[in-house]
């Protein structure tokens, strides 16, 4: 099989593309360059996509003798991942851009041009499992599983997708990565938003946004409990950095309820008044006919709750069988069976 590795310049890519070589596959390596004006070095394990990574992963390509490319994403990945990451924000939306970019740029852009060069399959590092009908499961790894933000893809471009690595721990990987002589075995996992290196989502937000000053309000009295320079610095769930002026009536710490990006109001209230009951989101990648029991998760690390999953027309409304705190429209909702994932959405509302 003839088959496109992407290579991030982590240990994760590098293994897998190793694996698919043992596996006797035609292999070629492609790493992906997202940056208009890539950093020079990683800092810790803040952001990717820098000249450090371009380099690690030629590389890890040296080590296993395949041929290895870049290829310039960089005004696809802007338009599809970060301008929608700043319009989300700007109407009070919580987006997930490590899901958007797997949707539009890994399995939509990559994988194209790959199936148009001839190649039989793209090869990534995520921890996750793909049965040979299809289905997509949970890595062994539960803490490294990257099911969620894969739960969006459609069903072809799961058919045409490898994950080597979702059999193995991330301990497991590494240790094979020393083993193979790759470089980057013991190399920190990005943790941040891959364009915001310096890890201030706020700050990002505003130089691209500006000030938009407006109130903070108690979800409970109404009162104005204080101020802010702009909605888009939070999101719902939040508790520390709300710059509250004075305290709420009842002395209770407060967190963010909703974001009003109209008239720019940010409303706070209770931890109580955070539970949510019911999702409203799109069918991004839902077949299922009828009432389904399932299990939701709506963070990509977070944990599940039962659920009961309907589609109505273009809409999927999800019933919990226990309340899910800091939800808010844009982040993604995956259902799963066990570990076996049975689709996902993009929410839309909650209630």
């Amino acid at each position: 099989m003839r088959v496109l590795a992407a290579m991030s310049g982590g240990v994760d890519s590098a293994v897998a593309a190793a694996r698919a070589v043992e596996a006797g596959h035609d292999v070629t390596g492609v790493h992906l360059a997202l940056s208009r004006s890539p950093e020079s070095d990683r800092t810790g394990a803040r952001g990717c996509c820098t000249l450090e990574d371009a380099r690690d992963a030629r590389r890890a390509a040296d080590v296993l003798d395949i041929p290895f490319y870049v290829w310039d994403l960089a005004e696809r990945f802007e338009a599809d991942v970060i301008d929608e990451f700043v319009g989300s924000y700007a109407q009070g939306r919580t987006p997930n851009p490590c899901v958007r970019c797997n949707e539009r740029i890994k399995f939509a852009a990559v994988l194209d041009r790959a199936l148009a060069l001839g190649f039989d399959a793209v090869v990534t590092g995520h921890h996750a499992r793909l049965d040979p009908d299809g289905t997509l499961r949970r890595s062994v790894d539960p803490a490294k599983d990257q099911s969620y933000v894969l739960g969006t893809l459609r069903p072809e471009q799961l058919a045409a997708a490898r994950f080597p690595l979702g059999d193995s721990t991330k301990a497991q990987v590494r240790r094979e990565a020393a083993e193979r002589g790759l470089a980057v075995a013991d190399k920190p996992d990005s943790h941040d938003i891959c364009f915001i290196s310096g890890g201030d989502t706020g700050g990002w937000l505003r130089d691209r946004l500006g000030s938009r000053p407006g109130p903070i309000v108690d979800a409970d009295t109404g009162q104005t409990l204080g101020e802010h320079d702009g909605a888009f610095a939070f999101t719902v769930g939040q508790r520390r950095g709300l710059g509250l002026e004075r305290p709420a009536p009842d002395g209770r710490p407060r967190y963010v309820l909703d974001i009003s990006p109209v008239t720019s109001t940010v409303t706070v209230g209770s931890a109580e008044a955070l539970d949510v009951w019911r999702l409203v989101a799109d069918r991004a990648a839902w077949p299922h006919e009828g009432v389904v029991a399932c299990e939701a998760q709506v963070r990509a690390h977070g944990g599940v709750v039962p659920a009961r999953a309907q589609a109505h027309g273009d809409e999927l409304v999800i019933t919990l069988g226990s309340p899910v705190r800091g939800t808010a429209p844009g982040q993604a909702v995956v259902l799963y069976d066990g570990d076996r994932v049975l689709g996902a959405g993009h929410i839309l509302a909650t209630g």
